[in-house]
């Protein structure tokens, strides 16, 4: 059911908004193996179904032999002793136990199975949360719908299409957001798969009231009354279309009269309200993040290029990196990244995802005003925080950390570890707290964060790379690979230029883990200069 409200003289179909939610693959991976689960227990009550009817079956097809033979001669028939006898016992007895059988409720184990496993099903929240994911990874990856629709997404192991439910359904999630531009692309969608001969639930006039409207509010007057036009020569008594029309015609005549007082010429130009807007997540960097995230970052010049190095790094001279010194990579100059390659192992990466994911819950941001952790639209992951106490293999990530970038890790975070899913992201932000945050880490006691260690502990089909928004640097996800960088000068100025996000996660599945070093503890190893920016 459609309820409507009045703007600005029209009618328009309103839906319940939600807000944003996120589910990471290994709760979905879960829901897949309760799916599962359900589809057994689903072929099990049609079994048992079928057996019951193969029983009634049977019995009726037994009887329709002996009414047909007793109808024929009934006098005769029940004139034979036994036959008047088992003729009392049927309509006695066998009668009612057929009407038990038939009455018999055959999907008691299945409800039951479906009502146990129904708390662990996804809200409406995480259904709204994953249309919004679809949205996001199609603006940042310039996907069309139609290539959403298809499924024709890189990468892909499992092809899966998209049908006119499920456009539509995209569409209003968008349209709840008063995101209009959504609206329209979704609704068109599901028109095209209409007119394609999709069999469908839904209806063209469900998919046009939504479309004519979304159309009017980014402000093409003239598609919108095209539009509502087409609605009533499909359903001519359409309350709200009719109420629509009118108000359109009128604008329309108003705006007509006033531009040929203006001008004569400018009668036949298109009407609009307003211009056609972006999306309403549009953030200012929003264009060079996203061409980051699709490999069209800034090309780094030859000259640039000629300094970046690979080598072997001891950790200055640690014994425990002399014989076996680690693989080291510069992604970037200014500022300066590293990778390092091989450097946490796959059964290392499996413990901490062990560890990790009884824990997982919403991803949090620093609160710059209170200093407190809370969750944030613009972070969209699930994390869990692991100490070093816990577990050998936790102490021994923590104390390679301190041996390769020489950075006393006592005064550290806990070591975090992230899950990406679907659409999963961490908009353009600073690791380090800015001069008018002076209370971010305030109850840490430890000073800002001078340095980012980030661990990839998957790969990525497509998707999923960490870029820097202010100098074009994009940095791939590589499993057992680990990246490097300091996120203040050695002056303990903040470094504008590690403005850095991680892109939405388009197939596949993205496992990081990072630590985030602090300044107490690094006065002697990490001497400070005189130069402000050095």
């Amino acid at each position: 059911m459609i309820w409507c409200i009045l703007v600005a003289g029209i009618l328009l179909p309103q839906s319940l908004a939600h807000p944003g939610f996120f589910t990471s693959i290994g709760q979905m991976t879960d829901l897949i193996h309760t799916e599962k689960d359900l589809v057994t227990s689903l072929k099990d009550y049609i079994k048992a179904e079928e057996d019951k009817l193969e029983q009634i079956k049977k019995w009726a097809e037994k009887l329709d032999r002996l009414t047909s033979t007793a109808t024929k001669d009934p006098e005769g028939f029940v004139g034979h002793p036994v036959n008047a006898f088992k003729l009392m016992k049927r309509l006695n007895t066998e009668w009612s136990e057929l009407e038990n059988l038939v009455l018999k409720d055959m999907s008691d184990g299945f409800i039951s199975n479906l009502t146990i496993q129904r708390q662990y099903f996804p809200n409406d929240e995480d259904q709204v949360g994953a249309a919004k994911a679809l949205l996001r990874l199609q603006d940042t990856y310039n996907l069309d719908t139609d290539t959403i629709s298809k499924g024709d997404l890189p990468g892909v192991k499992h092809k899966s299409f998209l049908t006119v439910e499920d456009c539509f359904e995209l569409g209003k999630v968008a349209y709840t957001e008063a995101d209009y531009y959504h609206t329209e692309l979704w609704m068109e969608q599901a028109l095209r798969q209409l007119d394609e001969g999709e069999v469908s639930t839904i209806d063209k006039v469900s998919v046009l009231d939504y479309l004519s409207y979304a159309v009017y509010q980014q402000g093409d007057l003239d598609k919108a009354l095209l539009l509502t036009k087409k609605l009533l020569e499909l359903d001519p008594e359409h309350q709200r279309a009719n109420g629509n029309l009118k108000y359109f015609e009128y604008i329309m005549a108003k705006e007509k009269e006033a531009n040929k007082s203006a001008s004569d010429d400018q009668s036949n130009q298109k009407t609009t309200l307003k211009k056609k807007g972006v999306a309403v997540d549009y953030l200012p960097e929003r264009q060079k993040y996203e061409m980051l995230c699709r490999g069209e970052g800034i090309k780094m010049t030859p000259r640039r290029q000629k300094k970046l190095f690979c080598r072997y790094h001891d950790g200055n001279r640690n014994p425990k990196f002399i014989l076996a010194p680690a693989k080291q990579e510069d992604e970037w100059d200014k500022p300066r990244i590293i990778r390092f390659h091989d450097i946490i192992s796959d059964a290392e990466i499996d413990i901490v995802k062990d560890l990790a994911k009884p824990r997982l819950s919403r991803a949090t941001v620093h609160d710059p005003e209170t200093g407190k952790l809370t969750t944030a639209q613009y972070r969209v992951s699930k994390s869990a925080w692991l100490s070093g106490y816990e577990n050998p293999v936790v102490s021994r990530l923590n104390m390679r950390i301190q041996d390769l970038t020489g950075l006393d890790v006592s005064t550290a975070e806990e070591l975090q570890v992230a899950n990406y899913g679907v659409g999963g992201q961490y908009e353009p932000h600073f690791d380090f707290a800015r001069k008018d945050e002076p209370d971010a880490f305030k109850e840490l006691g430890t000073g800002n964060r001078i340095a980012t260690w980030l661990f990839y502990m998957s790969d990525v089909s497509a998707g999923g790379a960490t870029v820097f928004p202010e100098v074009g640097a994009s940095v791939w996800p590589k499993k057992g690979t680990a990246v490097f960088w300091y996120n203040l000068f050695a002056s303990g100025e903040g470094d504008y230029s590690t403005r850095h996000a991680a892109c939405p996660v388009l197939v596949g599945n993205k496992w990081v883990s990072n630590k985030w070093l602090h300044e107490r503890g690094q006065e002697f190893r990490r001497p400070c200069t005189l130069s402000e920016l050095e």
